[in-house]
């Protein structure tokens, strides 16, 4: 195995080629390395945490501590000459031959693929991150002694990857010492030698190392940062020492595990030391598919670790991470507990990538770990005190996140935990704890934890609050400080019926001692409005009253509140106490009115809050003071179920009434709704009610047996009332009582009682005889009195079973209203069924013939025959009379008529009935039919109620007269509506016969309302016609004079009359009724609609056409005449066919002729197809007819269509010029009066005249005139070669048509073809023509001009890119100049006439050129920079300046030798400053100021060449610099003086006041003085060095500038101090005149801060001051001059300040 250095030098040989052969792979790793370069420096890597990283995945030997420890040393161990290394020790095991192998490589890391191992490095780059802060690493580590270089090899080329063997510098020896030479170095050393500029950086990154580092390191249990140098003073890095220990594992399971962590630290300024502990929870869970990404393929679980503080976190800075990903990030969560996840991380390492979906994965995954961990740290503490778990509840996140992602994780574990049993309730204690879901739990009022606090102490038994159905928290939680928590738990408060519940299942009220009760009447009270009103509270007993017994007992609230009748009572009179007391116990508290105890009353009134208490008893329990009568008055209404009780007031209005404790109007009105008791001892409380005599010997008990008007307010009162008593003391005889209730009360019996509406149950049975006629009498009495008897009173007399009757000869009982009083004139008819009064009541009975016929007894034969036609239907309705039955009923009609006796009642009472069967079923024998011969045709119209006979037989045909006395219909005659109103379906009406149809049509003229039938029959098919049978309304009847129209389309369906005979036209009427067309008028309509059908289709045929001339020609000179519009029609849809092959209305048609043949060549006109396909020459016959509808026949008037048909064929060369010829002749006969049409125009411009160019349309040509300057072929003029001499002879058409004729108007033409030439000679002949034109056309304008390039050749351009002239010569490259090629030759203003050419650049040009300038990096001249904004300045407006504000992003610089450049506004600035401007031009190696000519220009003044640079963006550089206040406290000596050496005396404070005083300040008195008085609060101090500030210019790149100078002067607001450098007594003017200067503007500066408009004024008036010495006479002169003024209260108060002067 080769040692160390034999493997070193064996991959410098093999791998880098250094002394040995070529590696083919070299190319390879000078692009891998050129790529970890570009990696290494554009990512912004902590290379900290790339080192501890690192660490972690290292591997470490069993029994070792892992620690990593960190040194910084200003001692240059490595002779590189660096000003500081640092070194890191490590005790893994070491580095391996593969280790190094690996570091000697690009992306070969011998941690990939091995996360699921632990290894938490990812970013690529790993140890390579040093480069970062060295050039130079070494590696101490197993025998290796290496170094990299960040600087290529020089034997091979190559960087950051090459090792080379080192021997010393450093040594371990040098190494020990900085480690410690008491003690052994780690396994791995690597030494850092720093970069200059990296030494703070890393310095700040140790001395900023979490101490939560380790929280999340799983092997890394120590480390340190400490720096070492010889001189410890010389140490500026924050050492620290970190510490992990975990103490004890709490659970583990295959899914989760949790421990405690113990971190220590040990820091340089604090050697006590700090820790804090953490209950660490951490949790697997598979990896989702949607949440797999590249980085993490090989990754199946998620491991999320939770860290929860018990302690104050352990910090450094401000900051505490919320994040890790094994180390810590840079989020701050807000929430109280951090995450560990093996998240993404940004190239930084501060943050997480947020939108990455593996990171999501893990997010929405911490929810479940946090709850799993929350329920485990809440629940697995078993023994401890319930108020211990309140720490835990600091965990939940109760706070939002300034980051969404972790927002939606707070919302899902609060939705997780609202549905965990995690909140103790009350009943828990440190042996067994109750948990419950946050909704589940409720909290209490505090004011109540008070009550039930003291009701404990006091021995009341509130061990369980929880078990009113509600869980109460625990008081340990519910505490203000939780409000927060408790809030996003979503717990809410108590139902507010619990307190109800808890004080009445306690029994509060008693248990406690009165004061506490007080307390709790007390929280009632100030409570109620807001919480307790309405709620199940004034349902509980909760105030004391003494009871009937004596004893104190409880009631509710409700019951005094409820209604007005219920109160507790204080005594109003104090000699009626014990009489109502008395009274109250026999009266068993009723009513519950009692009295509150003494005790109670007098606590009350001890009470320091009695009036909040009473206040509320008043209001809420209708406490109130009662005399007798009033306690009277208030217990008559509760009285009324409770006979005891209602007997006891009888007696103690009696009592009361005798001792003259209520008066007699008093009593009159007590009796009078004063409860009764009854028989039954039942209470009667009604006060409308009467009173019947008791039961014994009573005339209404002996009929009815029990009171039957009760419900009527009748009562019976009790044997009760005749007992003797005693009550309260008192003694009462029943014989007084009686004879006190008979004064108010009144007795009633039968028959003098009005019945009840109600049914009288003794009716229902059979009555005795005396009860009968008692009965009878109670009747005959109300009849007398005129009392409306009762409706259910009588109704149960009628309908009751008690009448006895005579049936059949045998007695029985029956209703009233069943019954009949016999009479020998019909009786014997009748007697067989019918039932009679019984002689059982004798001769007597009929004494009462009106009381009885009152209670429904018949007397009447025509009620005898209602009652048995009434019988019979019931029958009928319950069941199908038989035919017998019926038989029967039609024999017994007869019967009647034969007796001569009317049968008119018993008809009307059966003849509705449905009982007679019939072909539709059982029907009332109204409108039913009896069937015979002359309803054999109707009934295959109609479906009527035909009698069954089949079911009835033909006897049945006896009985025809009573048939129709009972509405049957006999015989068809009239029954023409009977027909119409059982008319059938539509769908079986079709085809109908002959006679079916007359009758219809005769139905439809006799019947009262035949529409039924019409709308029937419109839509059946029941008429026969040529084409089937069709409905009504599709139908025609054929007339013999016009029924030739109906004959030219075979569509039409007419009505056969063979079929239906010749009386069908006699119902012509009813036939146009069904919708039959029977008008001539009608029918053209439809022919009209057929017509346009067909001819919209082009469907009609040459049969059609013929039929349609030949009918035109029969009707022509007849009655009918074709209506006009028919005529319309005809003239209007297109039903003719042509040659083209399309169809056209007559008017659009030609009958050919030989006249048309000559322009039929280059047209396609109408002509009426005349081959044989079609019309043939059979068309000719009917020119006439033709002729009359419209259709052209002559020559003169068809020439019209030659210009909407004109159709020049494709190839234009087969036009010859006769063609032509003949056209503009039909034009010239079309001249006169013609308008032509754009189909006409637009076939005629088209290419079709032959020009010296070519075919060209006639707007493109132009008619040659012979005497202008040009020649024929400059431009398209008309060939008269081709057509000859005679074309000329058609000009009128030839304008007409488009061809330009005038030689003044051709110049448009000429313009359009210039582009065709290239001949210089040709191109300003045109031009000279073009200019001469008294009108230019307006087409030149977008055409092209020749620019020659001064060979035969040349080129054309858009007029845009050309301009007339360029002054400045600056836009050579940009346009073409024009007056460099046309001058002299074509008139210049012709261009820009005709053209728009510009006469010079616009400003929009200008700045484009700017813009080009810009982005060339074009060094200007001092005359294109003069040039360019002399423009801009002449163009000055508004809009110019917005439009440079736009335009320009860059503005000029004079970089002196090297020209005008230009720079970033943003970057350059204005000298509003000069002595800043000094300061900046001597400090700065760039220009800084914007440039200007120098010396200035006339035409471009420097103030408004600056104030146009500051409206498009420029920065003065007095408000673009930050002053900062450089410190004068560090080893300078100050010496305090008094106010008026510092010049801040009198005529200062006077100049002062005077100036804020002035009408443009108008301060206030009060501020004024405020604001001087901050001067005389001032602590002058002097220093004999410069008063330094210091001004920053940052500029957009980031770049800053920073420049010192001397104020002289500073005022230290803050606290107060005036600091002044002092001066040389020998100083001159211009020191003096700088001091004034600096002075005055920090006093303005610092009084007017808030007015930055006034600070300048404010400033030259004090430094004038200053200048003057505040001469006082000068001063007063100088604020005279100024319009200023000392007011008297400003006199006052410098007087004031200065007394002695």
């Amino acid at each position: 195995m080769a040692t160390p250095v034999e493997h070193i030098e064996s991959i410098r040989k093999t791998k880098f080629s250094i002394g040995g052969e070529p590696n083919p792979l070299t190319e390879d790793l000078h692009q891998a390395v050129r790529n970890l370069s570009a990696e290494l420096y554009t990512k912004d890597v902590h290379f900290l945490m790339e080192l501890i990283q690192n660490a972690e995945d290292n591997e470490y030997s069993g029994g070792v501590d892992p620690s990593l420890e960190f040194v910084i040393t200003s001692r240059d161990i490595t002779a590189t000459g660096a000003p500081a290394s640092l070194l890191m020790f490590n005790n893994e095991k070491g580095f391996s031959s593969k280790n190094i192998d690996s570091i000697c490589s690009v992306g070969r890391s011998t941690k990939k693929g091995n996360r699921r191992r632990g290894y938490i490095g990812e970013k690529g780059i790993g140890f390579k991150s040093v480069f970062l802060i060295s050039s130079q690493p070494y590696i101490f580590s197993n025998g290796y002694q290496i170094r990299f270089n960040e600087a290529p090899c020089p034997h091979c080329g190559l960087g950051y990857i090459v090792p080379e063997w080192i021997d010393d510098n450093p040594t371990l020896e040098e190494i020990k010492k900085v480690y410690g030479s008491c003690s052994e170095l780690p396994t791995t050393v690597i030494v850092l030698p720093l970069k200059p500029d990296k030494v703070k950086p890393v310095k700040q990154q140790l001395s900023s190392v979490e101490p939560e580092v380790l929280l999340f390191l799983s092997k890394i249990k120590r480390l340190s940062v400490r720096e070492d140098n010889e001189d410890p003073r010389l140490n500026t890095v924050s050492g620290i020492a970190i510490t992990s220990e975990t103490n004890f594992m709490t659970r583990k399971n295959i899914d989760a595990e949790s421990y405690t962590l113990l971190l220590s630290t040990e820091e340089k300024a604090d050697k006590s030391g700090k820790e804090c502990s953490y209950h660490i929870w951490k949790q697997r869970f598979p990896v989702r598919p949607e949440n797999r990404v590249e980085r993490r393929m090989d990754v199946e679980q998620l491991v999320i670790t939770l860290a929860f503080p018990n302690q104050e976190r352990l910090k450094r800075g401000m900051k505490l991470p919320g994040v890790y990903a094994f180390l810590p990030t840079e989020m701050v969560t807000n929430f109280p507990f951090i995450i560990q996840a093996d998240f993404v991380l940004s190239s930084s390492r501060e943050t997480i990538l947020l939108d990455n979906k593996w990171n999501q994965g893990i997010l929405d995954c911490v929810p479940t770990a946090f709850v799993s961990a929350f329920i485990s740290l809440v629940k697995m503490t078993d023994g401890t005190p319930v108020s211990s778990l309140c720490r835990m509840f600091n965990f939940l996140p109760v706070n939002s996140s300034v980051y969404q992602n972790f927002n939606s994780v707070r919302e899902a574990i609060r939705s997780k935990l609202v549905n965990e049993d995690i909140l103790p309730s009350d009943e828990s204690s440190p042996g067994q704890k109750y948990f419950h879901k946050p909704s589940e739990v409720c909290r209490i009022l505090p004011a109540f934890w008070d009550i039930v606090k003291k009701a404990r102490k006091e021995g009341v038994p509130l061990s369980n609050l929880s078990s009113h159905g509600t869980y109460v928290l625990h008081s340990s939680f519910d505490v203000i400080e939780y409000n927060n928590i408790l809030n996003f738990l979503g717990v809410g408060s108590v139902d507010k019926g619990w307190y109800a519940k808890c004080i009445e299942s306690y029994n509060l009220v008693l248990e406690v001692s009165e004061g506490v009760y007080l307390e709790l009447l007390l929280f009632l009270a100030e409570n109620w409005k807001n919480v307790f009103n309405g709620t199940t509270i004034s349902n509980i007993p909760i105030l004391k009253y003494v009871d009937h017994s004596g004893c104190v007992s409880l009631c509710s609230i409700s019951e005094p509140a409820r209604s007005s009748q219920l109160a507790f009572c204080g005594s109003h009179q104090s000699f009626h106490v014990s009489w109502l007391i008395g009274w109250n116990r026999e009266f068993c508290g009723a009513g519950n009115r009692f009295f509150l105890p003494q005790s109670t009353q007098d606590a009350i009134f001890s009470c320091f809050k009695k009036e909040t208490i009473l206040e509320w008893l008043q209001n809420q329990a209708k406490v109130v003071s009662l005399s007798v009568y009033n306690y009277a008055a208030a217990l008559m209404d509760q009285l009324g179920c409770k006979p005891k009780l209602a007997i006891t007031y009888a007696h103690f209005l009696y009592h009361s009434y005798s001792k003259e404790f209520i008066t007699r109007s008093q009593v009159v009105y007590l009796c009078g709704i004063m409860p009764l008791v009854d028989n039954y001892g039942n209470v009667n409380v009604n006060m409308n009610r009467k009173i019947l005599v008791p039961a014994n010997g009573s005339k209404w008990n002996s009929l009815v047996g029990s009171n039957p008007l009760k419900a009527e307010g009748y009562i019976e009162l009790g044997k009760e009332y005749l007992l003797p008593r005693i009550f309260a003391g008192q003694c009462t005889h029943g014989e007084k009582l009686l004879k006190f209730l008979a004064s108010h009360v009144a007795v009633l019996d039968i028959p003098h009682l009005s019945p009840p509406n109600a049914a009288i149950p003794a009716v229902s049975s059979p009555l005795t005889k005396e009860n009968t006629f008692l009965l009878l009498d109670w009747i005959r009495d109300l009849q007398r009195r005129r009392t409306l008897i009762p409706e259910r009173f009588l109704t149960s007399i009628k309908s009751g079973s008690w009448l006895r009757v005579t049936i059949n000869g045998s007695s029985g009982y029956k209703p009233p209203a069943q019954s009949f009083f016999y009479s020998s004139s019909w009786g014997d008819i009748l007697q067989n069924g019918s039932v009679f009064v019984d002689t059982f009541y004798g001769e007597r009975i009929g004494n009462y013939r009106e009381e009885l016929q009152t209670i429904g007894v018949m007397f009447e034969y025509g009620e005898a025959c209602k009652f048995i036609g009434d019988h019979l239907m019931r029958l009928a309705s319950s069941s199908v009379l038989s035919i017998d039955r019926v038989l029967s009923i039609l024999g017994l009609i007869k019967y009647l008529r034969t007796k001569y006796l009317p049968p008119d009642e018993f008809i009307c009472s059966i003849k509705e009935g449905r009982w007679l069967k019939t072909s539709r079923g059982y029907r009332s024998p109204v409108g039913a039919v009896l069937y015979d011969d002359e309803w054999k045709t109707a009934i295959k119209l109609c479906d009527v109620p035909l009698i069954d006979q089949t079911f009835y037989g033909d006897e049945i045909l006896g009985f025809k007269a009573e048939l129709g006395l009972l509405g049957v219909i006999v015989g068809f005659s009239g029954c023409h509506q009977l027909v119409v109103d059982n008319l059938k379906q539509s769908s079986q009406l079709i085809s109908l016969k002959a006679d079916a149809l007359n009758l219809s049509l005769e139905c439809m003229r006799y019947a009262t309302s035949p529409d039924r039938l019409v709308s029937t029959l419109r839509d059946a098919k029941c008429l026969k016609t040529n084409l089937g049978y069709r409905p009504p309304s599709e139908c025609f009847l054929f007339d013999q004079q016009w029924g030739c129209l109906l004959q030219v389309f075979s569509c039409f369906p007419i009505i056969e009359h063979s079929y239906y005979g010749i009386n069908l036209s006699c119902y012509k009427n009813e036939l146009k009724r069904l919708g039959v067309v029977v008008d001539f008028e009608v029918a053209v309509k439809s022919v009209i609609g057929i017509f346009r059908q067909r001819a919209s289709l082009s469907s009609v045929t040459k049969d059609n056409v013929f039929s349609f001339l030949s009918c035109y020609r029969q009707l022509k000179g007849t009655a009918y005449k074709f209506p006009s519009d028919l005529v319309n029609c005809i003239l209007e849809v297109k039903w003719l066919r042509t040659r083209l092959g399309d169809f056209r209305s007559p008017r659009e048609c030609i009958l050919f002729g030989p006249e048309w043949e000559s322009i039929a060549s280059i047209s396609l006109l109408p002509f009426i197809d005349d081959t044989e396909k079609y019309y043939g020459k059979y068309i000719y016959k009917y020119s006439g007819e033709l002729k009359s509808i419209g259709v052209i026949i002559e020559f003169e008037s068809g020439v019209k269509f030659v210009p909407s048909c004109l159709c020049f064929p494709r190839g234009i060369d087969s036009i010859t010029p006769r063609s032509v010829l003949s056209l503009l002749k039909c034009l010239r006969i079309l001249s006169t009066g013609y308008t032509f049409s754009k189909e006409f125009l637009g076939e005629v411009s088209k290419d079709w005249l032959k020009t010296y160019v070519g075919y060209a349309s006639p707007r493109g040509c132009l008619l040659f005139d012979k005497k202008s300057d040009l020649k024929p072929t400059d431009g398209p003029f008309i060939d008269e070669e081709f057509y000859g001499s005679e074309i000329r002879t058609y000009k009128d058409v030839l304008s007409t048509i488009g061809v330009t004729v005038d030689a003044v108007k051709q110049s448009t033409l000429l313009a359009c073809h210039l582009t065709m030439h290239s001949d210089f000679a040709t191109i300003i002949r045109i031009y000279k023509f073009l200019a001469k034109a008294e009108q230019l056309p307006d087409t030149v304008a977008k055409r092209l001009i020749w620019i020659p390039d001064g060979n035969a050749n040349g080129r054309w351009v858009e007029p845009d890119e050309c301009v007339l002239h360029d002054k400045d010569g600056l836009f050579g490259l940009q346009f073409n100049v024009l007056e460099k090629h046309y001058k002299n030759k074509v008139p210049l203003e012709f261009f820009s006439c005709a053209f728009g050419v510009r006469s010079n650049p616009s400003l929009d040009d200008y700045f484009k050129l700017w813009k080009d300038w810009e982005a060339s990096g074009h060094r200007l001249s001092h005359q294109e920079c003069c040039a360019f904004w002399r423009f801009v300045m002449q163009h000055k407006s508004s809009k110019t300046e917005q439009m440079l504000c736009e335009s320009l992003g860059k503005v000029p610089v004079d970089s002196g030798s090297d020209g005008i450049m230009l720079f970033d506004k943003s970057d350059v600035f204005i000298a509003d400053d000069l002595r800043l401007r000094d300061l900046f031009v001597q400090s700065s190696s760039r220009p800084l100021f914007v440039w200007y000519p120098q010396p200035s220009l006339p035409s471009l003044p420097q103030t408004r060449l600056f104030d146009l640079y500051l409206k498009i963006g420029v920065r003065v550089i007095s408000r673009s610099v930050q002053k900062n206040e450089l410190s004068i406290t560090n080893g300078q000596e100050l010496k305090q003086i008094k106010l008026g050496d510092a010049m801040i005396g009198k005529g200062l404070l006077r100049l002062i006041l005077g100036f804020l005083a002035c009408s443009s300040m108008n301060l206030e008195t009060v501020k004024r003085h405020e604001a001087v008085q901050s001067l005389l609060n001032l602590t002058v101090l002097e220093t004999s060095e410069p008063v330094a500030v210091g001004y920053t210019l940052l500029l957009s790149s980031g770049e800053t500038h920073e420049v010192q100078a001397s104020q002289m002067v500073r005022w230290d607001r803050e606290c107060s101090k005036f600091f002044i450098q002092k001066m040389d007594k020998s100083a001159g003017q211009k020191d003096q005149l700088e001091y004034a200067t600096y002075f005055s503007e920090t006093l303005a500066e610092r009084l007017l801060w808030e007015k930055e408009d006034q600070i300048g004024p404010l400033s030259e008036l004090i430094k004038l001051g200053i200048l003057l010495k505040f001469d006082e006479g000068a001063v007063d002169f100088l604020m005279k001059s100024k319009n200023l003024q000392v007011f008297v209260e400003d006199k006052e108060f410098v007087s004031a300040a200065f007394p002695n002067k």
